[in-house]
């Protein structure tokens, strides 16, 4: 049996919800290795370790659609990430008050 992060048993065919990014999407398989569980969102088509996942009813489920897929978009903070990395620092440009 595959348990989601609440414990609740996670069946094909069931929504999930990934906690670290938001991703939504329908399990289309399940395994056990190694001892640890892991699911197969049909979204992405990656396997996610199922207590990093959360089991989404019907009203979850519909509130997310309502309220759009808001993922995150990992190029854009690459770019951002990078952009910050290549930013220089200069402590000339502002003094304490004092």
């Amino acid at each position: 049996m595959v348990l989601d992060a609440r414990d609740k048993k996670i069946t094909l065919g069931d929504y999930v919800r990934y906690v670290d990014t938001g991703t939504i999407g329908e399990v289309i398989d399940t395994r056990t290795r190694d001892g640890i569980d892991w699911v197969k969102i049909e979204k992405t088509n990656l396997w996610y370790r199922s207590k990093l996942v959360e089991l989404l009813d019907e009203k979850d489920l519909k509130k997310s659609l309502d309220d759009g897929d808001d993922e995150i978009d990992i190029e854009a903070l690459k770019e951002k990430a990078l952009d910050f990395e290549n930013y220089d620092m200069d402590s000339s440009v502002a003094e304490g008050g004092g």
